[in-house]
């Protein structure tokens, strides 16, 4: 069970999707946190998630696509492949100067959509105590001494401003470079960080391997092999976990283990069901056990396959083992159990409300039996509040070709 072997059109359309959703993952934790810590404990895990999270898996993506500069190209490509900035979602409008000099806008921004009618306080929480810290530590992934910097933001005045807001992306020699964050002692030892059982890229195959050579506008996953989507795919996976242990060992410093644990199970319930929603209409696929199959062998919380240590038989049986990477990390398998199968549900909500799990041991294995029939499952309500984004019902649109971009000067 894994993405190798799915056609390249079925992964050029998966990659923006499981993108789309690992962004979706704060949607699914963040209305419990705020109701419990309000918006100031929302600013302070988020900062922590994020910064524990981005800089481990931008390197990592980095690595996996060859774009191993330090200027200020590199650290665009890596924002193009972060679930922190989905395609279009949060669409990225990038400008070259030179090597050390960029700027960005934000033509849509997805986030704010989701926070504006919210208020002032909260916009300015996720666009100034949020962004100015995480932009950076982004940033400094690839050059300690990159900065970025606000030429302007929200909230926005005018009202209905448009671009969104506008970056500047600087490095400059003389500044003092920033340390790794502190918080990526949370993520950098986790089997998710280290993880090495993944997809070769096949340099032979027809499409796009790598991600040298020039700055794109728009990324069209159309235009790239197969080995390198189901690589794509596979690194964005594991940011979702990293960005997932990141925000329970966030939430476990102010909340202790037991409540941290527990919101890491709604955030889990939330996501999951979405995921699986948006997954099955972007894959066009129905209700029958074979497309319910394909699409729990595409969620990402089974993915990828050797970290999740899943097997998902053509009968609906699903084998969760004792013991596997994934589960070692406290990552979301950890907590499904015989008594908490409330996100496997929730994925099968997303595909067909007419089904139920169930579960037994073997041995030391969680077995799970999926059966069909049954009166439509109201909806959890984690997935629910997750379901306020705007990005629920997010659309991609075809952009065309990729187009490079040139520097200015």
């Amino acid at each position: 069970m894994s993405f190798s072997g799915l056609p390249q059109s079925v992964l050029a359309k998966l990659v923006p999707e499981l993108l789309l959703c690992g962004h979706l993952i704060d949607r699914a934790a963040m209305p419990h946190v705020i109701g419990m810590l309000g918006s100031d404990g929302v600013r302070e895990i988020s900062v922590d998630e994020w910064m524990g999270a981005s800089p481990i898996y931008t390197r990592r993506m980095r690595a996996a696509l060859g774009y191993d500069g330090d200027d200020v190209e590199t650290i665009f490509k890596g924002l193009q492949l972060d679930i922190g900035a989905p395609p279009q979602f949060m669409d990225f409008r990038y400008t070259l100067h030179d090597r050390m000099h960029g700027e960005f806008e934000l033509a849509h921004c997805g986030a704010l959509m989701d926070v504006e009618p919210m208020g002032d306080e909260m916009v300015h929480t996720m666009c100034h105590h949020i962004e100015d810290p995480t932009f950076d530590a982004t940033a400094a992934a690839t050059n300690p001494r990159a900065r970025m910097r606000p030429i302007h933001r929200p909230p926005r005045v005018p009202g209905g401003r448009n671009p969104h807001c506008a970056w500047t992306v600087t490095i400059e020699d003389d500044v003092e470079p920033l340390p790794f964050p502190a918080q990526t002692d949370w993520t950098r030892d986790t089997r998710a960080a280290t993880w090495i059982d993944v997809t070769a890229i096949d340099p032979h195959e027809d499409g796009r391997g790598d991600y040298r050579g020039p700055l794109l506008a728009d990324l069209d996953f159309a235009e790239w092999s197969g080995s390198a989507l189901t690589r794509m795919a596979e690194e964005v996976c594991l940011q979702q976990h990293l960005l997932a242990l990141a925000f329970r060992a966030a939430a476990q410093v102010r909340l202790g283990e037991d409540v941290a644990r527990e919101l890491h199970r709604k955030q889990f319930v939330g996501i999951a069901g979405l995921t699986a929603q948006r997954l099955t209409a972007a894959l066009g696929l129905g209700q029958g056990s074979a497309d319910v199959a394909a699409v729990l062998r595409v969620h990402p919380a089974f993915n990828p396959a050797g970290y999740a240590g899943v097997t998902i038989a053509d009968d609906l049986t699903i084998t969760l083992p004792a013991e596997s990477p994934q589960r070692a990390d406290g990552a979301w398998l950890s907590l499904v159990d015989a008594d908490h199968l409330e996100p496997i549900q929730a994925m099968l909500d997303g595909i067909d409300p007419t089904l139920r799990v169930t579960a037994h041991a073997i041995a030391d294995d969680l077995v799970l039996t999926v059966t069909g029939g049954h009166e439509p499952h109201r909806e959890f309500g984690e997935v629910a509040l997750t379901k306020f984004s705007t990005g629920a019902n997010f659309a991609f649109a075809d952009r065309g070709r990729s187009l490079p971009i040139t520097k200015v000067r």
